[in-house]
């Protein structure tokens, strides 16, 4: 029988007991999840909850720039595919609008604690447009706290002096760069073919123009990876010491993303071959002095993720895991998602019907999901146990005027073969995942979902937790 060596000193896992927990399930940056948004949520009802978010709460601003010159075939974004100058420029005034339009309906002149361009590529555009997209922003919302974080996704084939020069003068303290996997033949399978001198000098340059935090991106489940070519890649990625690594699994959905069946499967690493390149990457990023961060991420223990979930304090949203809580997100752009206090909504994914919107003189909103009140309580218990890894039972009990154990007693059950392999902990007081078990707290969380029901069935719905 396989055996794998746990994250705990002297814990063994079974593959067989491991991979039985692989199934289809959420990422959760959102409770409910974007299977729920719907049409349901009225355009009406979105402006109203807009303008009736209270003043006194923080912002975090989500700018999705969605332009690429080719595909890559394991990614997940919404992206839009072109090489011409006047689509971009046409963007532009688009997002020009639509922030016209969000004035008119949000208070912007609230504190702004976070902010983040997404993607697609977002140094896809030239300095000087970056810098008029940053200026037009700023003139809308003037009020970004000392201390910000202020961050970007790069990608370092489209990478400049000039750009990183207008972030940082912009006050973007934090970027992250995708490298994905180092090897050439994984990379052409991939049709993302970065050298790692490239990637290096876009690294170069982060630290040149005082990037507080610079992060890398690598996937485990791509193409023709082993155990040994992805050793080749960490030990590369770690001579460019990142401040933070994010290490997915990758997540092939084929039916979603078309591009993903440009993908031959027969030469996708098999489970077996992925949980080994998984368990050795936490072994070496761990004996390299990062510390884990829940089931994807680790980082330096000086970081601030890291203190974080020290103290308990760590949040995940759309943006991934922040150290940023009790902010209402505003997404802007094609396909950008928001988040308020008991609502979630999201723009248009199609550019006609975005442009037709903001024609109209309205927000580019398509769906969302309204909370109702058991939603709320199922959203903090999941996003605690995926943020922090725990739960304290009195301060939910306290905080709900709900008794944890009653009310959650259907998901107790659920989870007892997780407490009996040692993967979490529950008692009167708390709920506790061991370091084995944040790396299956996606499978941990599902138990508390009151919607996995209406997609069990369904094989194609989500990507599978291991």
């Amino acid at each position: 029988m396989h055996k794998i060596l746990g994250i705990q000193k002297n814990m063994e896992l079974d593959y067989t007991k491991f991979l039985k927990y692989s199934k289809p399930g959420p990422r959760y940056t959102s409770y409910p999840t974007a299977l729920e948004f719907s049409d349901a949520y009225e355009y009406e009802t979105y402006i109203a909850k807009l303008e009736a978010q209270d003043s006194s709460r923080p912002l975090s601003l989500y700018f999705h720039l969605p332009f690429c010159k080719s595909a890559c075939y394991f990614c997940g974004c919404s992206v839009v595919f072109t090489s011409k100058e006047d689509k971009m420029l046409r963007y532009m005034e688009y997002l020009k609008r639509e922030l016209k339009i969000l004035s008119q309906h949000l208070d912007c002149k609230r504190e702004v604690i976070q902010m983040h361009f997404g993607g697609g590529t977002p140094t896809f555009f030239s300095a000087p447009q970056l810098k008029e997209i940053i200026d037009s922003i700023k003139s809308y919302f003037p009020n970004f706290i000392e201390g910000a974080e202020i961050s970007c996704e790069i990608d370092p084939r489209h990478i400049d002096e000039a750009q990183m020069k207008v972030m940082s003068e912009a006050g973007f303290n934090r970027v992250s760069f995708g490298i994905q996997d180092f090897n050439e033949k994984v990379q052409v399978a991939v049709h993302r073919v970065q050298p790692y001198t490239i990637t290096k000098d876009a690294m170069d340059l982060a630290r040149k123009y005082n990037m507080v935090s610079v992060n890398v991106d690598l996937i485990y489940g791509l193409p023709y990876q082993t155990l040994e070519t992805f050793k080749e890649t960490l030990t590369l990625a770690l001579t460019l010491n990142p401040d933070r690594f994010a290490v997915f699994n990758y997540a092939h959905v084929p039916w979603l993303k078309k591009t993903m069946r440009k993908i031959d499967e027969t030469t996708l690493p098999t489970p077996d071959e992925k949980l080994a390149i998984m368990q050795y990457t936490i072994d070496f990023l761990t004996s390299n002095g990062y510390k884990m961060i829940g089931m994807d991420h680790f980082a330096k223990p000086e970081d601030e993720l890291f203190k974080a979930i020290e103290k308990g304090e760590l949040h995940r949203n759309f943006q991934g895991y922040t150290t940023k809580g009790g902010a209402d997100l505003i997404g802007v752009g094609l396909t950008s998602i928001g988040e308020g206090v008991d609502s979630y909504n999201q723009n248009f994914k199609d550019m006609p019907s975005y442009e037709a919107a903001i024609d109209a003189g309205k927000l580019p909103f398509e769906r969302g999901v309204v909370l109702n009140a058991d939603d709320i309580i199922r959203q903090n218990v999941i996003m605690e146990l995926m943020s922090n890894f725990k739960l304290d039972i009195k301060r939910f009990d306290k905080q709900f005027g709900v008794e944890f154990n009653k009310y959650f007693a259907d998901a107790i059950i659920t989870l007892k073969p997780f407490v009996e392999d040692g993967l979490i902990v529950i008692d009167e007081s708390k709920i506790e995942c061991s370091q084995t078990g944040t790396l299956l707290v996606r499978n941990i969380a599902m138990a508390f979902d009151a919607y996995m029901h209406q997609h069990s069935a369904s094989k194609k719905t989500f990507s599978k937790t291991v």
